[in-house]
């Protein structure tokens, strides 16, 4: 089996033993102790990506409840530009230099692309389905949808019906649901939901507000930089660097949502006078640009006629060719008479 080296939550325990796509026998959902690989459509690109269910450790002996019992981890691959390998004590090396990373994602993000997929063309709310009924009218077109994009590519590189109907069965999932949607308790044992825009709005707003604050924005000295090199940490700018983790908040978010939804998300914030400062900070870049290239060229002209100068100056003869042009040379006989016939 091949090896990999991840980086990944401590919580997550044996299931990343199993090798991608590797099926467990007997495994009917969530309630088996280990689980595999999913594969499903990102929530923006809608490609194939590598997904992992996970149990929460701390929550495991959590059997009812709000608390999510599993999670749900993003994997991704960092491959160096060259090739590498892993070296590790008692000369043990590993060819392949790849890093997996594994991170929490949310799972409604997940969820925002599937319900699109049934979303009445018309503009109208739509009905309210059981989460089975979503599923099974979404999962085809987006199959379908997705696996044309692939088609090129080999059966790996596609997804199954099989591993998004995975997620109904994940608690995490469900609560989801009920963050972005429009929802009835029919029974106890039924409950019907129907996409909200709004409510995905709603929720997407609060991810960025905790996203803008201070203290998690100074994890990051990515992010730091980049609010600095705009000019938004320097003092009585405090109005202006709001906006900034505001903005970098909304582009964090619009990693893992399509470009509608980001539109939405984005068309609920005045960023006005952020643009207009970043705007004035590239005007004056250009005119400080545009003056150092004018002060340049007199110099470069002062230059010209400078060497010009120094030319003329060195192409005026020496003492000796002087001496010779006043010399007696009558009666001398030019030096072209000795090359000619005689």
């Amino acid at each position: 089996m091949t090896t990999h080296i991840g980086v990944l939550p401590l919580d997550l325990g044996d299931a990343v033993t199993r090798k991608v796509n590797e099926r467990v026998p007997g495994l009917d959902g969530p309630d088996a102790s280990t689980t595999s690989f999913l594969r499903l459509p990102h929530p923006r690109t809608a490609l194939p990506a590598l997904f992992l269910p996970y149990r929460l450790a701390q929550r495991a002996d959590v059997s009812s409840g709000s608390e999510d019992e599993w999670g749900i981890l993003e994997v991704q691959s960092v491959s160096p530009p060259n090739q590498r390998s892993w070296f590790f004590m008692e000369g043990e090396v590993i060819s392949d230099g790849k890093l997996l990373v594994m991170t929490p994602i949310d799972p409604a993000f997940l969820l925002i692309p599937i319900l699109q997929a049934i979303k009445p063309n018309d503009g109208s709310a739509g009905l309210f389905q059981p989460l089975d009924d979503i599923f099974d009218e979404a999962m085809p077109k987006i199959v379908r949808s997705v696996n044309e994009r692939t088609s090129e590519d080999a059966s790996p590189h596609s997804i199954s019906q099989e591993d998004m109907l995975f997620l109904t069965r994940c608690d995490c999932v469900i609560n989801a649901l009920k963050r972005i949607c429009d929802f009835q308790n029919i029974t106890p044992e039924l409950t019907v939901y129907r996409y909200s825009e709004d409510k995905v709005i709603e929720y997407l707003q609060a991810k960025v507000s905790r996203l803008s604050k201070h203290a998690v924005a100074e994890k990051s000295r990515t992010l730091i930089r980049n609010l600095a090199k705009d000019g938004l940490m320097d003092d009585g700018k405090e109005n202006l660097l709001e906006l900034g983790r505001l903005r970098m908040a909304c582009n964090l978010v619009s990693q893992y949502v399509t470009r509608d939804v980001y539109a939405a998300l984005i068309a609920k914030y005045d960023f006005t006078p952020l643009d207009a400062h970043i705007k004035a900070l590239k005007d004056q870049e250009i005119a400080n640009t545009l003056a150092g290239a004018q002060a340049k060229k007199p110099r470069a002209a002062d230059g010209v006629e400078d060497d010009g100068k120094k030319r003329k100056a060195k192409s005026k003869a020496s003492q000796g060719v002087e001496k010779l042009k006043k010399a007696n040379v009558s009666g001398m006989s030019k030096i072209s008479s000795f090359f000619q016939k005689k």
